[in-house]
């Protein structure tokens, strides 16, 4: 009898233990876990309720700043610390004092690899990681921490398509649905105020535009343009270096831009001492063309950043459209809109900001 009675208290402990044991796993579709599907398709088991987030690789902390979800970081990226990209990324002049509060966590950058620092991240334990990594990069991550790692990845541009989803799943992963959809719907507004300005306006009544010196995977001088122009496209611009074979960004060369013969340019204030270098050295090159000799240089701020910062693209397709088609655009004041813009997506106008750190609309002399 004293034999069973302690078989069955043996019995019993060991199913406390094994209840125990069980209610702290998270297991596959269990209660404590839900599943989301990334950019990729990659099906990621997280947390029911995420409460701590880092952010890497291309535009993966900006999306969060979008979202206002940036008090959930708990590490952040070393670009996010350096002073010399400080104004690059749009996000950074409203969250940069607290990124310096941050463990770092990864190297950022745009190229899709894993720049996470496995240790530091295992150290700070967020819930997921949000990266703009490639597919194979974020499952490299995931095993390398046994933390979730969700995909965020999208193309650069004015909003593409895939920028949409990157968003709807971010806010997914840390229920900020509501929020990405009326920054979604802000944007849509505007696309639609663009096109609906100019889309009637005959082609043989548009000034023609080139944009020079822009800042694809590095700075560059004048021959530094895009065939495929997604802040001419959204304004029904004419786009003198739009090349049926080139999707993108290439490197033109002087002769055909000659033969363009541009009536505006804009160019990247930021990149003016490579163009001004270019000047120095071939002066007849800039003097030859119309849009130099009549003063219809502007500028077009960087806008490519690991990623696109949404506000600065929409900021410059609003001026471009000012620039060309004054009729269309003349109830738009710049700065009025910019700063509607950088408080839509940011919660604070940076626009005077922007302009002490050299990123402003206007004209530009070439030489200066």
């Amino acid at each position: 009898m004293k034999a069973i009675k302690i078989l069955i208290v043996l019995a019993t402990l060991f199913a406390i233990l094994t209840l125990t044991a069980c209610a702290g796993e998270q297991l596959p579709g269990g209660a404590d876990t839900r599943t989301v599907t990334d950019v990729w398709g990659r099906e990621v088991e997280i947390p029911v309720n995420v409460e701590t987030i880092i952010t890497l690789g291309s535009g993966a902390p900006r999306i969060a700043s979008y979202l206002d979800v940036m008090d959930m970081l708990v590490g952040a990226e070393e670009y996010s610390i350096r002073d010399d990209v400080f104004i690059l990324r749009d996000y950074h002049p409203v969250h940069h004092g607290r990124f310096l509060t941050l463990p770092v966590v990864g190297s950022g950058g745009g190229s899709g690899n894993n720049n996470g620092f496995p240790e530091e991240i295992i150290a700070v334990s967020p819930d997921v990681i949000l990266a703009g990594f490639d597919a194979e990069a974020a499952d490299e991550l995931q095993s390398q921490t046994g933390i979730p790692v969700v995909s965020v990845r999208h193309s650069t541009g004015l909003a593409p398509d895939d920028f949409y989803t990157a968003m709807r799943v971010f806010a997914e992963v840390v229920g900020a649905q509501e929020r990405a959809e009326f920054v979604l719907a802000f944007i849509d507004s505007m696309k639609e105020d663009l096109h609906n300005r100019t889309y009637s306006v005959p082609e043989s009544d548009k000034l023609r535009a080139y944009a020079g010196a822009v800042t694809w995977n590095g700075r560059r001088g004048i021959s530094g343009t895009y065939s495929v122009f997604g802040i001419f496209d959204a304004i029904n611009a004419v786009n003198v270096a739009h090349v049926p074979a080139i999707p993108g960004f290439f490197e033109a060369d002087l002769e055909s831009i000659i033969i363009w013969d541009p009536d505006v340019i804009f160019l990247d204030p930021g990149n003016m001492d490579l163009v001004n270098d270019e000047y120095r050295v071939n002066p007849g090159f800039f003097n030859s063309l119309r849009a130099v000799q009549e003063g219809r240089v502007y500028t077009m701020p960087a806008f490519n950043f690991a990623g696109t910062n949404m506000t600065y693209a929409f900021m410059s397709t609003y001026f471009a459209g000012i620039v060309l088609f004054p009729e269309q655009f003349a109830d738009v004041d710049i700065v009025e809109k910019s700063a509607e813009i950088l408080t839509t997506f940011l919660g604070v106008n940076t626009f005077d900001i922007m302009v002490e750190n050299g990123l402003f609309f206007g004209n530009l002399t070439i030489g200066e």
